[in-house]
């Protein structure tokens, strides 16, 4: 099993890069924001519980998959609210299910990201759209960021496209490509 954990700051391509790379090599996308928004439906963002079951919620499918050999890729923002030390409990957790973890980070310039940041097509899950906002927490997010594992490979989406990135990715980590879809 091989959990690809694309990790980086608000608008870096995270999705659509993941979405690229399940093109790619057919592992399915395990998006953070469909735990974030189930969870967000009934505890407000960053409140004790929401912090608790959403990190419970992506522990148990990582795990669950690890132990089925289900291979997938998983979008995570490094930010405030995320108990520290929730990477190495999901590398943890993959690992004592047989399982590989390759840590991926995307990047990109500041100014590019508050340009992608107000994207009409970022409102379809819950993601952060307020540039004041992310102005105000962009200094503690480069924080969270820094705690991460190393990764593997770290792309600057600003410079390469999306499909790109996949790409990159894909041959870095050596992952199997599937058939393309007929």
């Amino acid at each position: 099993m091989r959990l690809v954990f694309l990790h980086g700051p608000p608008a870096a391509g995270k999705l659509t890069v993941a979405r690229e790379i399940a093109a790619l090599t057919g592992f399915p996308v395990f998006h953070n924001h469909l735990v974030v928004d189930a969870v967000a439906a009934v505890f407000p963002f960053g409140a004790e519980p929401f912090v608790r079951l959403r990190e419970r919620f992506w522990l148990e499918v990582l795990g669950e998959a690890a132990a089925a050999g289900q291979s997938l890729i998983f979008t995570f923002a490094p930010e405030p609210t995320v108990t520290p030390g929730f990477p190495e409990r999901a590398l943890a957790a993959v690992a004592t299910a047989g399982g590989h973890v390759d840590f991926v980070r995307l990047t990109l310039p500041d100014a590019e990201q508050e340009r992608r940041l107000v994207d009409p097509g970022r409102a379809a899950f819950g993601k952060l759209r307020s540039l004041d906002l992310l102005r105000r927490i962009r200094a503690d997010m480069a924080a969270c960021e820094a705690a991460m594992p190393a990764s593997a490979l770290t792309i600057d989406t600003g410079a390469v496209s999306q499909g790109e990135a996949a790409r990159l990715v894909v041959s870095t980590l050596g992952l199997p490509t599937a058939p393309p879809v007929a």
